[in-house]
């Protein structure tokens, strides 16, 4: 008999599907309402993911719906962080045992993991990465995770955080501080506006060309541990250890 869609051990919210393609291309998709939005959730076995889109209130709402739908005994903040320790390359995996709000200065403990994520409200710039790092002693910065971290929280759901670095401490997004911007306003990356962007301003060219490399390292580095660590999550979905992480600290020392 098939598991019904309550039984699902391990929720996982991401920003984009380009973030898990190579994990969630072959898992079936279901789409739900909840409080009046669509949302498509990937489902295999007892794991479920959602991509809800970039920022904190994309990831909130995301987070409360598969909550709402699903009720999980975890959910991950999964998805792409930049650097802020150099010590960190793009694909490296960071489990975080601490995840900080850079707005309010809150943070959560996972109980799980290494090192520091903190949460920013933008596409953080190289010397916004460095700040960041100094402020938090932060290894690694993103722009979901304390929001979903928050939507657990409010519904007495364990969380946990699982990050792939797309870019490194010096690395500067091309465009990203085009006052325009390329989130829209559900959250979504607005890929046409930002090709056009690219396409009249040659000198961005191999920042973009180096952007699409990385993140396609990135997503791949995450859905294979991802895929790895499927057992070992859903027998212990609150004990997942940081042990890549470490093991790469250790070996660049």
């Amino acid at each position: 008999m098939a598991k019904l869609p309550g039984t699902r051990k391990i929720a996982i919210v991401a920003a984009l599907e380009r973030e898990l393609h190579p994990l969630l291309r072959h898992w079936p998709v279901v789409v739900k309402e909840h409080a009046g939005r669509t949302f498509r959730f990937f489902e295999q076995g007892q794991l479920v993911a959602v991509c809800g889109g970039i920022g904190a209130e994309p990831a909130r709402r995301a987070a409360e719906a598969v909550i709402a739908l699903y009720a999980p005994a975890v959910v991950y903040s999964a998805g792409f962080a930049g650097a802020l320790d150099p010590a960190l390359k793009v694909a490296d995996i960071l489990i975080p045992a601490r995840v900080i709000d850079a707005g309010d200065s809150s943070s959560v403990e996972t109980g799980t993991g290494q090192g520091i994520l903190v949460t920013f409200g933008a596409v953080a710039t190289p010397e916004q990465k460095v700040k960041l790092g100094k402020s938090f002693n932060a290894q690694a910065v993103d722009m979901e995770a304390s929001a979903v971290a928050r939507a657990a929280a409010a519904r007495g759901v364990r969380f946990a955080a699982v990050k792939a670095i797309s870019d490194e401490v010096g690395f500067a997004l091309p465009g990203m501080n085009h006052r325009t911007g390329f989130i829209g306003p559900s959250g979504e990356f607005l890929t046409g506006k930002f090709a056009r962007f690219i396409m009249i301003r040659p000198w961005t060219w191999a920042a973009a060309l180096r952007l699409a490399r990385n993140s396609k390292r990135a997503a791949h580095a995450l859905s294979v541990w991802l895929a790895e660590t499927n057992q070992e999550l859903l027998n212990s979905p609150e004990n997942i250890s940081g042990k890549r992480f470490a093991e790469k600290q250790n070996a660049r020392k």
